[in-house]
């Protein structure tokens, strides 16, 4: 079979060193429109669950990522002048040059043809597979839009994403309060001299700060004055061109088109804050690569890669969009004593959770953590509460 992947990220990487790993004889192209070492991001994360996965499928680039990456037990908020440490689940960071890099280096070993500054924006004719991995632009789907049913929202927080050379030993969040209102930033290590720091903050914020209108320079001077007490004296550092954005939330009602099939996020994107795009543009490519070993007939394994990934992806989607507005109703939460605060920003994904007070939700929260029924209880609450009081307040707005 002859495999063109247009897009050089984690989805397109991995799918064609997974399809080479499948079948050698397979012909399996990757065309990347940047030059080869170039990157537009800084370090991305990943959980314990997802390395079980690389050594499932290529234990030798399981092994290389593991190693080039940095790990951390504990999470630590700062609320001004105050200071939580939460112990948790193992994670990840690694540089996202670093995981390219690695990425390409296996491709290659395998006999995947790299093409790199070659950009295609139309389906090459010869070939029996085209997958679009080329990203949320990605050109290839824009050319059928209609056909895969894509649409767009655009959340309401501007958010920039940055690096520093403070080096965080745990994944660090920190709140601080201005005049114009809260504003804060994820920070997490990826290498043994850099973390990525992305900032985020309200539109109310963002202008009364003068976020709007600040050049470069001026803007990463603020912000650093503004993080002093977790950035210890180092700089914040911004790519050439990097700019406030608010988070695009892509979704495609149909995920394949004769022979062209969207992986990663061409198909999909989930809000940052729950650190988990590159973990499912890698799962695609697991799934893709799956579906292509277990059908023979191509129209039967897209079919059933779609509604795999679809499925996945539920749950996923409910936590981004859920996480994403925790930010966006921040006053809700951040007067609370840290430790709570905190203990509600880590159950920020949960449906029931802007439908209760916070103070009852903690509780409940801590006594379900102890009982089993209470936990089940919770879980089955939830979706059903949210539905309910949304039910409500739409027939109060018909009233």
């Amino acid at each position: 079979m002859k495999v063109v992947c247009v897009g050089g990220g984690p989805a397109g990487l991995y799918l064609a060193i997974l399809l080479k790993r499948q079948q050698p004889s397979h012909d399996v192209t990757v065309h990347e429109r940047n030059p080869e070492g170039s990157t537009y991001g800084w370090g991305v994360t990943y959980w314990r669950g997802l390395l079980d996965r690389l050594r499932a499928t290529d234990h030798t680039l399981a092994r290389s990522v593991e190693e080039a990456s940095v790990r951390w037990r504990e999470g630590v908020a700062h609320v001004g002048d105050l200071t939580a440490r939460h112990h948790g689940d193992e994670g990840f960071g690694i540089g996202r040059r670093r995981l390219l890099d690695l990425l390409a280096e296996r491709a290659r070993g395998l006999g995947v043809h790299l093409r790199f500054d070659s950009e295609v924006t139309e389906p090459p004719a010869d070939a029996d597979l085209v997958v679009a991995a080329d990203g949320v632009h990605s050109a290839l789907r824009g050319r059928h839009a209609g056909r895969f049913g894509t649409e767009i929202s655009s959340g309401r927080n501007p958010y920039i994403w940055l690096g520093t050379t403070k080096v965080f030993d745990a994944f660090t969040f920190a709140f601080t309060e201005t005049e114009h209102g809260w504003i804060w930033a994820y920070g997490y290590g990826y290498s043994g001299e850099h973390s990525t720091c992305v900032v985020e903050c309200s539109p109310r914020t963002f202008t009364g700060l003068g976020l709007h209108r600040a050049g470069a320079g001026e803007g990463l001077a603020l912000l650093e004055k503004l993080f002093a007490g977790v950035l210890d004296g180092h700089p914040l550092v911004g790519r050439p061109g990097a700019t406030w954005q608010t988070f695009r939330t892509l979704t495609n009602r149909t995920w394949h088109h004769g022979n062209l099939v969207l992986l990663g996020d061409a198909a999909h994107t989930t809000h940052y804050s729950i650190g988990a795009g590159t973990t499912l543009a890698l799962e695609d490519a697991m799934c893709l690569a799956a579906a292509l070993r277990e059908h023979a007939a191509l129209p039967d394994a897209l079919a059933a890669y779609q509604s795999r990934r679809q499925a996945a992806l539920l749950s996923v989607q409910s936590a981004a969009r859920h996480s994403a507005q925790w930010y966006e109703n921040l006053p809700r939460y951040i007067h609370l004593p840290p430790h709570r605060m905190f203990a509600l920003l880590g159950q920020r994904h949960s449906p029931l959770l802007p439908y209760v007070p916070p103070q009852l939700y903690y509780g409940l929260d801590k006594a379900a953590g102890q009982l089993d029924v209470l936990r089940r209880l919770k879980r089955w609450l939830g979706p059903r509460a949210a539905r309910a009081l949304q039910q409500a307040r739409a027939t109060a707005g018909r009233d």
